[in-house]
């Protein structure tokens, strides 16, 4: 038998939370083998995942004891077997158990009585003295399953945070290793945070200092910083960046305000323990370009070089045009996509664990110049002046380092996207590259970038030959 990978130990409820969260983690060609006497728990355990599966808590989902199999049209589709009749391991090709392994999910009762199954992960129950207590055990290979051993680590920290009794949903996933779910039950929700410790920590700290200072942050319910795991309110699924998609009459008031909350933001000295982001620190980022891009599309010495000196410049315009403005606390990754609008009309804050000290036109410039859509020029110049008239700065040097900032973040995120590809098989990102390009040609058009411009200008442009070179590098 291989490793046991997690034991956990509980009532009815944990079982039940364990089904929900391995449901969410199951693709086609994972075989889960049920093992225990009877009565220890696998028909429910099976029940509880296929209803997950289908999304049908009342789904009709009987014991397969006499029909030995039992499939489930879903995607991609369930087996439910309960081999404790079988007569003949041969029979398990009968069933249509050999044909299905490879494009369905099977799950399977008794699974000793047909021999070996390999790459497959073992559930095994047991009885314990207190009857209503149960004990699972999983056994796998570690990097083949780590997935639902996960799984089993959130039902856990779920049960003892009181929502074991909660429908489990995948949320999101970002480029980052950070998952989100949305937990369902009685009309309310809450949102499970999975991620790891050196970034709840953080998450929590920034968590409770926006609070403090009167900006709508999720409350949080539960956490277990070793673990990475939090249970936080759910602000529901009014994304800033899908009301103006929906409403695009509503984007100018929307941004205006947000351009507003950053100024108030801006007011406050560095929130405590945040990283500097200054102008080496930038400089150091965006060598991630220099890295990465020009290599991926086949640029030649002279651009090659040309990237090479981005950094450098970045650094030096830096000290010249954002020296003279004291650091505030940056939310950093600040896009429309992290802003929700409340039920009560709050715009909610997501996605500040990685808060920085630096240049107060710094989310500005990310809510404006976002790399993921194009901001009407009318709308940006709104939300500036109402930053400016807000905050105090001064335009003479606020453009300049609005730029610059605009530059190295896209320049930046050029490489990110270029790395995302190659590296982690994630190439959805580079349909963003025309756009993130284009707002490069605007930043360096700024007279005071006039450095910065000329290096750029020897380096190609992502076009769609360029892009698809970046591409066809992507793993499978």
């Amino acid at each position: 038998m291989a490793d046991a990978l997690l034991t956990l130990t509980g009532g009815v409820a944990l079982s039940d939370a364990l089904a929900r969260a391995v449901a969410t983690e199951l693709r086609a060609g994972d075989t889960l083998l049920l093992d225990g006497p009877v009565g220890a728990g696998k028909s429910h355990f099976a029940r509880g995942l296929i209803r997950a599966r289908l999304r049908n808590s009342h789904e009709d989902v009987p014991s397969p004891t006499f029909t030995l199999v039992q499939s489930y049209d879903a995607d991609p589709p369930i087996w439910h077997a309960d081999l404790y009749r079988l007569g003949d391991p041969q029979e398990i090709d009968e069933l249509g158990l050999t044909d299905a392994a490879d494009d369905s999910i099977l799950l399977v009762e008794w699974p000793d009585r047909a021999g070996d199954w390999p790459d497959t992960l073992r559930l095994s129950f047991a009885h314990l003295d207190d009857p209503d207590q149960r004990q699972v055990t999983l056994h796998g290979d570690t990097a083949r399953w780590h997935r639902v051993r996960r799984a089993a680590e959130r039902a856990a920290f779920v049960n003892d945070a009181g929502w074991a009794d909660a429908d489990v949903a995948f949320l999101a996933g970002d480029a980052s290793a950070r998952r989100y779910f949305r937990l369902n039950r009685d009309g309310g929700s809450a949102v499970l945070m999975d991620t790891d410790a050196a970034t709840l920590t953080p998450y929590l700290a920034m968590t409770a200092w926006l609070a403090e200072r009167g900006f709508t942050v999720p409350r949080v319910y539960a956490a277990d910083r070793p673990a990475g795991l939090a249970l936080i309110e759910d602000f529901g699924d009014a994304q800033v960046a899908r009301i103006i998609d929906a409403e695009p009459a509503r984007i100018a008031p929307l941004y205006e305000r947000i351009a507003e909350m950053l100024a108030r933001l801006a007011s406050y000295p560095p929130a405590p323990g945040i990283m500097a982001l200054d102008g080496p620190r930038m400089a150091e980022q965006v060598g991630i370009f220099a890295q990465h891009y020009p290599p991926a599309i086949g640029a030649d010495a002279d651009a090659r070089a040309a990237a090479a000196q981005i950094a450098p410049t970045i650094a030096a315009l830096h000290a010249e045009l954002c020296a003279g403005a004291a650091p505030v606390t940056s939310l950093r990754d600040f896009h429309a996509e992290n802003i929700i609008l409340t039920p009560d009309d709050r715009l909610g804050l997501l996605d500040f664990q990685d808060a920085v000290a630096t240049h107060p036109a710094y989310d500005l410039v990310s809510a404006l110049h976002d790399a993921r859509r194009a901001i009407p020029r009318d709308v940006e110049d709104s939300a500036i002046a109402r930053f400016l008239a807000v905050s105090g700065m001064a335009r003479e040097t606020f453009d300049p380092a609005f730029a610059l900032l605009g530059a190295q973040r896209n320049l930046r995120i050029m490489g990110i996207f270029t790395r995302l590809c190659i590296r982690d098989a994630k190439p959805r990102y580079l349909d963003f590259m025309p756009h993130c390009w284009s707002l490069i040609q605007r930043e360096i058009g700024h007279p005071a970038l006039a450095p910065l411009a000329r290096l750029v200008a020897r380096i190609p442009a992502p076009t769609q030959k360029n892009i698809e070179r970046i591409r066809a590098q992507c793993p499978r």
